[in-house]
């Protein structure tokens, strides 16, 4: 298992008892008449279907093609995408997404754009988005959300092809709230972008949900930036100093003897504002300490069941 092969294929798997096997299928056929030597790591992420019997299948009709591997749970994309890296052999890994709506004659486009243009990772970046309308917006938020961050002007997507050494250099990150694009953008700027087709979902619906994807976004704040806090800071002290001026203004108006009776209104709207930002700035200082403690208890970025590889036997993974 340790021989080098050229391409390695990661696709995280949660609901597609019904599309990986046309994906697995679909890839293998490319990649054959592409006569490219390859793989297909598939990572089954605790999906609540048949996914893992699809899995196993698919490695009894292709033992030297297909590495099957299930996490214990439900992990997230990001982990299940890590669990499949580390078991990756290829010295490209590109990771799909397992809804067909990634075109696999599309990956040798971006296979070669990293020779072409001597980059470290190339993003398929779609031509037309087949989503929903909130589904697009939510990407463009966290899109956002993300160039601000890092300081990129790329667009991310889950369709990628990255340099093995780039892999690599991401495995040190052992805690649990992963966000690969981020770690990625940490270590390499020699990233670009090619455009590709987006296929529409034949089954299902995305399994990224408005609340994942918010989720995502305070992944990249939290994880990745100190902006949180900082904007907690600066609200603090444009309160604090709206406070200032205006018990000045008020102690000035009394000793004029211009309010003879103090209202009670200015009191209220004081209270509640103050409490407000105290609430907001002790919740987000708490998120930061509540990931530190989940870290140091060593919360798993993610745990295998089951190994199937081409050693042709089942291994509880670490």
């Amino acid at each position: 298992m340790s021989s080098l092969l050229d391409i390695s294929v990661i696709v995280p798997c949660y609901g597609s008892e019904a599309t990986i096997r046309p994906l697995a299928e679909g890839l293998i056929r490319m990649f054959e008449a592409e006569g490219k030597s390859f793989e297909l790591v598939l990572v089954d992420d605790g999906s609540p279907d048949r996914v893992w019997d699809e899995l196993m299948a698919l490695h009894r009709e292709w033992p030297e093609r297909v590495v099957a591997i299930q996490l214990m749970r439900n992990f997230g994309q990001h982990n299940a995408l890590m669990a499949g890296m580390r078991r990756a052999r290829g010295a490209v890994l590109v990771t799909v997404d397992d809804d067909l709506q990634h075109p696999p004659e599309e990956i040798p486009r971006l296979v070669r754009a990293l020779d072409e243009q001597g980059l470290d990772l190339v993003y398929g970046t779609y031509e037309e988005r087949q989503q929903r309308g909130w589904r697009n917006l939510g990407s463009s938020i966290v899109t956002r959300i993300f160039r601000s961050l890092s300081g990129v002007s790329f667009t991310f997507t889950s369709f990628r092809a990255l340099r093995r050494e780039l892999a690599q250099s991401v495995f040190t990150y052992s805690l649990n709230f992963t966000f690969l694009d981020g770690l990625f953008a940490w270590n390499t700027t020699r990233i670009g972008s090619i455009p590709v087709r987006h296929e529409p979902r034949q089954h299902g619906d995305s399994g990224y949900s408005v609340s994942k994807l918010l989720l995502l976004a305070l992944n990249m704040f939290t994880n990745f930036s100190l902006l949180p806090l900082q904007l907690v800071s600066w609200l603090g002290m444009i309160t604090a100093g709206l406070g200032l001026g205006v018990g000045t203004t008020f102690l000035i108006l009394t000793l004029l003897g211009m309010i003879e009776v103090p209202g009670f209104a200015s009191t209220i709207v004081a209270i509640l504002t103050l409490g407000g930002v105290q609430l907001l700035a002790l919740g987000i200082i708490g998120e930061y300490i509540g990931r530190v403690h989940l870290n140091i208890n060593r919360k798993p970025q993610y745990v295998e069941r089951h190994v199937l590889d081409a050693s042709d036997e089942a291994r509880t993974g670490s």
